[in-house]
Formats: structure tokens, C-alpha cells, sequence
């Protein structure tokens, strides 16, 4: 990974964390696009370490998270730390937002 990619992973880190820590509910969408980037585009968000703290954390709040994409997810899911169901329809157009604004 060159240095350039490395800068751009930690920008997305520092919003994913920001974000979550602000409103834990965004723990779901955040790692719905983490997996989109990281399964499907083969371009990751975030770091290996970071999207397993992101998952962690997801699960030990589940039970008290609200959010509309949350029937995408459930404990196995994330207990196995992959995610390779589906995804909601504005996933692709939102990751492609961030990267456009933020980097690659």
C-alpha cells in the first residue's frame, strides 16, 4: 500500500470515527460501507484493525442501535467479522461520493 493510500484510509478512519463516536447509530452504515469497499470494490475504507474495532464495537451495541439498514445485518454476521450479504441500493453511490470527495 503506497503512502498516498495509507493518507486516505486515515482520513476515512478519522470521519468513520468521528461519526460513530458522535452517534453510535452510524456504526451501521459505516460498516456496511466498509464492506462494500472492502468485498466488493477491493479497495478498502478503512484498515484490517480498524473495520475489526468498527465490527466489535457494532455488535456490543446491536441490540441498542437504530437505523434503517440494520436488517442488513445480524449477530452471526458479525460475530464471523464478514459481511457478504446484501447491500442496500445507495451504498455504491454513497462510497463513490466519499471517494470523490476525499480521495481516490
Amino acid at each position: 500500500m503506497s503512502d498516498s493510500d495509507e493518507r486516505i484510509i486515515s482520513i476515512y478512519e478519522k470521519m468513520c470515527l468521528d461519526t460513530v463516536d458522535s452517534n453510535p447509530n452510524m456504526l451501521i452504515p459505516w460498516y456496511i460501507m466498509a464492506s462494500y469497499a472492502y468485498y466488493i470494490q477491493d479497495d478498502p475504507l478503512l484498515s484490517d484493525g480498524s473495520f475489526d474495532r468498527l465490527c466489535t464495537r457494532l455488535l456490543e451495541q446491536y441490540d441498542n442501535l437504530e437505523h434503517q439498514h440494520k436488517d442488513f445485518l445480524d449477530k452471526d454476521t458479525l460475530r464471523a467479522g464478514t459481511y457478504l450479504g446484501e447491500y442496500p441500493t445507495r451504498i455504491p453511490d454513497i462510497v463513490k461520493q466519499l471517494r470523490r470527495e476525499y480521495g481516490k
